[in-house]
Formats: structure tokens, C-alpha cells, sequence
């Protein structure tokens, strides 16, 4: 199993002030434990938290076989020039030939780039802006997954900016993070994976090479214009991918419904242009997020081990924008946070199913790992809701005690990735005890992710051991590792240890800075 240990003993004195701050205002009630009517309608003189929140999306559109309407919505659009944007491998399958058959039945001139890289980097990101800024497109059409889809974002987004420097736009700290203010062309985003929700978001994410480190775009401005969810764009999906997929929609709709409360989180801006993104769980995202996670518990499984099972990867496809809407608006945390360095110092792992010529740690598996763990952790501030998100997975919360909210969480989680074959750990795919510091370094610069966590605010001098799973629950991130004590029957303060498949402990130190 994966865990973080010491998240917030760095925080001191004024980690425990917050601390006693944010316990003492929230709602105890099992059904409002994230209560948004504290939140004032108007800011008073000198507050420092947010008072609002903002939902955007883009248009989205539903149903099998509905690619073929792309060509007639960049009609349309008056579009001239258009690009079509995907990976080498997509552009031999039907989904862009669908696109492509449409763009010539209405006649769109478009001209096709392929060269999208799977998990793209700041290099492949400039080569595509270098690709579009040549050849002044009006619109673009996206056709693949998140890679593909982000790729596209950052390429309309500099092509609009030409003589923006490219960390302009980039996330802090790593980048300026300057708001967008210049009018984009529309983009069309047709996705062929149930993971990402990049079609219905103004997130872009990449690795920095130079620092070995993930980063992104995010800004409202970069959001598709409209998404096509073709239903029949993932029965092509290898089982593999379907899971780590989903695994990332998992996540997305875990993350955002247990991050901070919108009305919670600093500062508050003094232009509505610098509210973030991702701005803290809200009622809205709220509503996507646990309709996701609810179809992920039903039909997941199905969809991973039946191709031709329909029903299922069709629900899954729709659940990746639900859960897209749901965390493009509220935000990830921890378990995406730490994943990016998991994935950005891949050695020479490469997942099953993926072809690429590269080595490989999927998003959503890179993500997963984690679970577990951060869940046992952040479950202290909304108990609440991690034994409701427990129980829509599936366990007995009947008798459950709110102390034992996390480990219930931890231990459902465990069952349910077991089921689905997850890599057994850091160790399988990869890393060793040697690699802990580099995978903190690669943690630090995800303040913004790790932030939307209320429990990085805690102070934690005296951890303790985190319990391995009881010999009746199986845990696939920990294979191997003797039975402990049932965690069910303990609180602790914090996760504190990785236990990977080959049976070392690694310690993830100093998360917060």
C-alpha cells in the first residue's frame, strides 16, 4: 500500500491555530458535514476566504455515432482551416476516420497532425504550437484521449498568444500562471477514453522535463467548446486501458467531493479573473461527482472485463465527463498531486496495452496507487463523506464508527482495485526506496493540487504506524505484506508508510512546505 507520512508537522504553531479554526467551523451533522450556508453571500470588508464559486463547462453533446456531426458543427462554426489534432496510433482507427469522413462529406479543409505524445511533455506541447502557429487554423478538432486533448488546448491557447513566452501560462510556481485574456478559436473535443473528463475542462497537463516534475494550464479560457461523447469510440479500448481510465475517473470524483470547501479556501480574489480553476468542493460539483463515482461502482468492473458490453462502457464514458464537470470547477488533491512526479520519473515501466516507444506509468494508475492511503489521511476532515463515498462502493456503513471513516474508505478501495488487477505498488512498476526524495521533490511543486486537502493544514508531531489490511481484505498495493490489525479498529492522524510489493517500507516525508 501506498502512503505519505508527516504531511504537516512542518506547519507548526500555525498549523494547529488552522487547525482548531477549521474544526471549529464546520457542520457535525452526518448530512451537512460540508456545510456551504456558513458561506456569506457577500464579502465582507477584509475577508480572507472565498465567498463564491463559478461553474463552467463546455457544451457537451451525447450519443453513438454522433462523431459524424463534427464536420457540420465547424460549418457551422464558419470554420476554413481547420486542424485535427491526434496520436499516431488513433489515426489509424475508426474514431478519426469518423472525424475525418464528416470533415469531407461538409467539406472542411483541415490538415491532420498526429504526433500528440501519450503523457505529453513541454517539448511535445511547443512542437504541436510550433505545428498550428504556421499555419493559422480557425478551429480545431481534438480526437483521443486526455493527452491528445490537452495537447490541443495548449496549442489553440499559444497559437491565440503568439508572442506569450510558454511558462506565461503554466501553473505556478513552476510557471507565471497568468490569467488568459485573449479570445481562442473553438476547439471540438471528441474523446476516445473514459478517464480524463479533458473535454468538459480548462486544464491542460504535461510534464516539465526540465525539472522532472507535472505541471499544467489552467484556466476557464482553454475549456473545449463542445464535447462529443461517441459512445462507440471506447469499444476499441483494451481492458487495460479501460481500468486505468477508470481509475482516474475513481479519483476525480473521490478528490473533488472530499476537497476543501469552496467558501474555505484563500485568497479571496480581488478580480473574479483570478479565481482559480479549481476552486474547493462546491453544491454543484458535488452533485457530478458522487452521480460518477455511483456509475464507476456499477459498471466499471463490467466495462474492463467485457469489450463488447455496451452498456457499461457507454455509462463509463458519460462518467468521465460527470466526474469531469464535478473536478474541473472544485479540484483534485492529494492522490493527483503525488502522482505526477510517480508518473513524470518513470524509469522503464510500460503498462500493458499501451503502445508507445516509450516507458510508461498511466495517469490514472499513477493516481490510484495512492488512494488508499491519502483517503485514510484526508478523512479526518469529512468523515462524513468518506464513509458515504465507502458505502457507494460498496461496504457495510451501518454499524461504522466516524472515527473509522478513512481505514472503511482505505479497505473498500483496496477490494475494489484488487478485483481489478492494480499493479502491486511502487515496486511493480518501477521505484525503490533509493527514489523517496525525488518523488518528494517532484510532490513539492503540486502546492496548489495538495492545498485543495484540508488535512495538510494539521499538525501531526506524533505519527503513527498506519495498520496493514486485516488477511480478509487483500491488498493489491501491498501484496505479500503480513496480516495486522484490521484498520476499521483504529484512527490515526496521518498514513505514514508505502508498503510495496516486494515488501519494503518506504516513508514519503515533507509533502507540505
Amino acid at each position: 500500500m501506498f502512503c505519505a507520512k508527516n504531511y504537516s508537522r512542518c506547519w507548526g504553531y500555525k498549523g494547529e491555530r488552522l487547525w482548531s479554526s477549521l474544526k471549529s467551523s464546520r457542520c457535525q451533522c452526518p448530512t451537512h458535514s460540508h456545510t456551504y450556508s456558513q458561506a456569506p453571500g457577500f464579502p465582507p470588508s477584509g475577508k480572507t476566504t472565498d465567498y463564491a464559486f463559478e461553474m463552467a463547462v463546455s457544451n457537451i453533446r451525447y450519443g453513438a455515432g454522433v462523431t459524424k456531426e463534427v464536420g457540420m458543427d465547424l460549418q457551422n462554426m464558419g470554420a476554413k482551416n481547420v486542424c485535427l489534432m491526434t496520436d499516431k496510433n488513433l489515426s489509424q482507427l475508426p474514431p478519426v476516420q469518423m472525424v475525418m469522413d464528416s470533415l469531407v462529406k461538409n467539406g472542411i479543409n483541415f490538415k491532420v497532425y498526429n504526433n500528440v505524445r501519450v503523457e505529453p511533455t513541454d517539448r511535445s506541447f511547443m512542437e504541436a504550437i510550433e505545428f498550428v502557429k504556421k499555419r493559422a487554423f480557425d478551429a480545431y478538432v481534438a480526437v483521443g484521449g486526455g493527452s491528445t486533448m490537452d495537447t490541443c488546448k495548449a496549442a489553440n491557447l499559444y497559437a491565440s498568444s503568439p508572442h506569450s513566452d510558454f511558462l506565461d501560462y503554466v501553473n505556478a510556481p513552476i510557471g507565471k500562471g497568468k490569467p488568459v485574456s485573449v479570445p481562442l478559436k473553438p476547439l471540438i473535443a471528441v474523446p476516445t477514453t473514459s478517464g480524463t473528463g479533458s473535454e468538459t475542462t480548462g486544464v491542460a497537463i504535461f510534464d516539465y522535463e526540465p525539472l522532472k516534475v507535472k505541471t499544467g494550464i489552467a484556466s476557464r479560457a482553454i475549456k473545449p467548446t463542445l464535447g462529443l461523447i461517441d459512445p462507440l469510440h471506447t469499444l476499441h479500448m483494451p481492458d487495460r486501458v479501460v481500468a486505468n481510465s477508470g481509475f482516474d475517473v475513481l479519483c476525480h470524483a473521490l478528490e473533488s467531493y472530499t476537497a476543501l470547501p469552496y467558501h474555505m479556501r484563500s485568497p479571496c480574489p480581488s478580480n473574479p479573473i483570478t479565481r482559480p480553476a479549481y476552486q474547493g468542493s462546491n453544491p454543484i460539483s458535488d452533485i457530478w461527482a458522487v452521480h460518477a463515482l455511483r456509475i464507476v461502482a456499477k459498471y466499471l468492473k463490467r466495462a474492463v472485463r467485457n469489450p463488447d458490453d455496451l452498456e457499461a462502457r457507454s455509462n463509463m464514458h458519460l462518467a468521465s465527463a460527470f466526474a469531469g464537470i464535478g473536478f474541473g470547477n472544485a479540484g483534485v488533491h492529494l492522490c493527483h498531486g503525488m502522482s505526477y512526479p510517480i508518473s513524470g520519473l518513470v524509469k522503464t515501466y510500460k503498462a500493458k496495452d499501451y503502445n508507445v516507444d516509450h516507458p510508461l506509468v498511466p495517469h490514472g494508475l499513477s493516481v490510484v496507487l495512492t488512494s488508499p492511503a491519502v483517503f485514510t489521511f484526508t478523512a479526518q476532515m469529512s468523515p462524513e463523506r468518506h464513509l458515504e463515498t465507502a458505502e457507494i462502493l460498496g461496504a457495510d456503513t451501518r454499524t461504522a464508527r466516524i472515527p473509522d471513516a478513512g481505514p472503511i474508505l482505505a479497505d473498500t478501495l483496496r477490494k475494489f482495485l484488487f478485483d481489478l488487477d492494480v499493479d502491486d505498488g511502487l515496486a511493480a512498476i518501477g521505484y525503490s526506496k533509493a527514489d523517496i526524495p525525488a518523488l518528494v521533490k517532484g510532490t513539492l511543486p503540486q502546492v496548489n493540487i495538495a492545498h485543495a486537502a484540508l488535512p495538510l493544514m494539521t499538525s501531526n508531531p506524533k505519527p503513527r504506524q498506519l495498520p496493514r489490511p486485516s488477511h480478509q481484505t487483500p491488498d493489491p498495493l501491498g501484496a505479500g505484506a503480513e496480516a495486522g490489525p484490521h484498520p476499521r479498529h483504529h484512527h490515526h492522524n496521518g498514513p505514514q508508510e508505502v508498503v510495496s510489493g516486494d515488501g519494503l517500507h518506504f516513508e514519503w516525508a515533507e509533502i507540505a512546505s
